[in-house]
């Protein structure tokens, strides 16, 4: 298989997004046109650097590229201010410069967080993102979103600090358990369901081999995200806008997150599965798409042996009121309202300003009720 590329162009941020397997090994050739003889650091995790971290040093020091790393403990959790602060202590400890480079060797928490404290050492130092997880390749790597998470809910603090490049070697996804590919697997339904139904179709019928390990089917599910993704950056980069569908299923997600405790009990892509389904679910209610649409959704996230509603959740979860006050701390409420990114159909999301709250109230209570 060959390496493919998708350029995101946002100007003098512009930089490219490299997809295929074998990266790693070769992540010197591909940093070193960007590092003319400055340093690297390495922020990883723990569980990352015991399997992956020593092929990515020798592939840096295969093009003469000296390195540091700092390995944090896996998790959710580790998106806080004491890591946070861990992290820019040891930047700033190792005399990394403005012209040196930030590299995050992990999932979707060590990219946010090492993006968030390239984005504040010294004003700005430049990173690359080196994903190791499925939701990470397909995701939180493109588009500069960077942050940690707060008592308050989830990425409520952090900066667009855009990547000078990312690398996702789609060889390390055999890598990856069960569970963390499926997780995975909720951000790339995530794109068929807010703007390509032909992808979505794609996926009913390739899921199960993507699963599997089929490489092909993997990297083009990859490849697919990550344009989509791209183009809606380049049209809303601060998400005034468009960039908003994004964030398809992700107010239910978000406060699950929350009420789990942002614990193993619900990994963020299962989080957002769930966030889906409960967004079409919702649509169907407000009679802006038909039946067809939340059932189909559910029916192949099940196919793909992934959560589909809140009854599926383990463990306790607070009331319908308990939620919702939960969901307000999302970074798409206005004048304290909630807005939704809702759907018209399958591949036909947009995002509604104004929803009945008495429908919402009944939808998530009678979800509730169900895990009784």
């Amino acid at each position: 298989m060959t390496i493919e590329t998708v350029h995101v162009p946002l100007g003098d941020r512009a930089y490219d997004v490299r997809i295929g397997p074998g990266l790693l090994a070769r992540a010197g050739a591909e940093i070193a046109p960007l590092l003319q003889g400055q340093k690297a650091a390495i922020l990883t995790d723990e569980t990352v650097a015991e399997i992956h971290l020593a092929t990515f040093e020798q592939g840096l020091g295969a093009a003469g590229i000296d390195s540091v790393s700092l390995a944090l403990p896996p998790g959710e959790a580790t998106k806080s201010w004491d890591w946070l602060r861990r992290a820019v202590d040891w930047l700033l400890e190792k005399q990394i410069e403005r012209g040196d480079l930030v590299i995050a060797l992990g999932g979707g928490v060590i990219g946010d967080l090492a993006g968030f404290a390239a984005a504040v050492t010294r004003r700005g130092v430049r990173f690359v993102q080196v994903p190791t997880s499925l939701l990470a390749q397909v995701d939180s790597s493109v588009g500069g979103k960077t942050g940690i998470n707060s008592e308050h809910g989830k990425n409520l603090v952090g900066a667009f600090h855009q990547p000078a490049l990312v690398l996702a070697d789609t060889g390390v996804l055999d890598t990856l358990t069960d569970r963390d590919f499926r997780a995975g697997y909720g951000e790339v339904v995530k794109y068929g369901l807010l703007g390509d139904a032909s992808f979505f179709a794609w996926l009913e019928e390739n899921g199960p081999a993507l699963a599997r390990g089929d490489a092909v089917a993997r990297a083009h599910a990859v490849r697919r995200s990550v344009e989509m993704k791209a183009d809606i950056v380049v049209r809303d980069e601060t998400e005034q806008g468009d960039r908003a569908l994004l964030n398809l299923g992700h107010t239910f997600g978000h406060a699950l997150e929350a009420a789990t405790g942002y614990s193993d009990r619900l990994l963020h892509g299962e989080a957002v599965a769930v966030g889906c389904a409960l967004a079409f679910e919702f649509s169907a209610r407000l009679g802006l798409c038909a039946q067809e649409a939340p059932s189909r959704v559910r029916a192949h996230l099940g196919q793909m042996g992934m959560l589909t509603d809140i009854a599926d959740i383990p463990g306790e979860l607070p009331d319908t009121a308990g939620l919702i006050q939960l969901m307000m701390q999302d970074k798409k409420v206005r004048g304290g309202r909630l807005r939704f990114v809702l759907a018209r159909d399958i591949g036909a999301a947009f995002v509604a300003e104004e929803v009945d709250g008495d429908v919402l109230q009944e939808m998530l209570s009678e979800a509730l009720s169900a895990r009784r």
